[in-house]
């Protein structure tokens, strides 16, 4: 063989590795399997969920109006002037541009004896929400950390093509089934967020006065990890153990 041959032989088989690579890659992203299911609420709405690792999750925001025996949840519309949501005593819920992504609800809601769980689900604690961002990739040198955290964990959760976000916005892939759609958030002064570019979702782990929460923002591709007054009105993503 001479050696200009030798040379092309060389070439066409890194070309040929090369091509099997790129194919086996591919073909390993899409092989991903998403495992989906329902749950219905109680008042027979039902819900698309996922599981990622072993738990399910909601594939949609929380949109109970009663507490599971019947009784209603306070509402403040997203009309109502600031200091009506700032001077809410005891469980309540709101929204911000569109109810249809689910309700905000403040922490009294979710600590309510009466419950908004269906029978085998629960309210996530700050440990199940970091299970999920190791699932998706994130690190375990940065898991425990408060602020901006990971590197590119928000689109895999984050719907595609932006579906539920502001117009001109691209940044979601959904790799995982989670469907995460900007639902807002209402401080505890009674402002809201309503930009169309943020999603925000209460834990169940309180640390002093305050509970732990997280944070998506169409700005960034990193979760947000913090914890805030506990008037603050939040999404809620329900979870169950497998």
């Amino acid at each position: 063989m001479s050696r200009t041959t030798r040379k092309f032989f060389l070439l066409m088989m890194s070309f040929f590795m090369m091509s099997i690579f790129t194919s086996c890659a591919e073909e390993e992203k899409e092989e991903r399997i998403i495992e989906r299911g329902t749950l219905t609420d109680n008042s027979g709405r039902v819900y698309r969920t996922v599981r990622v690792g072993n738990k399910w999750w909601m594939a949609e925001n929380l949109s109970v109006k009663r507490f599971n025996n019947g009784d209603e949840i306070p509402f403040v519309s997203s009309q109502d002037l600031d200091d009506t949501w700032a001077n809410i005593v005891g469980p309540g819920m709101t929204f911000t541009l569109d109810s249809t992504v689910g309700f905000l609800y403040n922490y009294d809601c979710l600590l309510d004896a009466r419950g908004i769980a269906p029978e085998g689900w629960r309210i996530p604690t700050d440990e199940d929400w970091k299970n999920l961002e190791k699932e998706v990739g994130m690190s375990s040198s940065e898991i425990n950390n408060t602020g901006w955290r990971g590197q590119n964990e928000a689109p895999l959760l984050t719907s595609k093509n932006s579906l539920g976000w502001a117009p001109g916005l691209l940044f979601g892939t959904d790799e995982y089934g989670f469907d995460a759609r900007s639902s807002g958030v209402r401080i505890f002064d009674g402002r809201r967020n309503l930009s169309g570019k943020v999603a925000f979702w209460w834990t169940l782990t309180e640390n002093g006065d305050d509970v732990w929460y997280r944070y998506i923002d169409s700005d960034q591709t990193r979760i947000f990890r913090h914890y805030t007054h506990k008037n603050y009105a939040m999404a809620v993503r329900l979870v169950k153990d497998i």
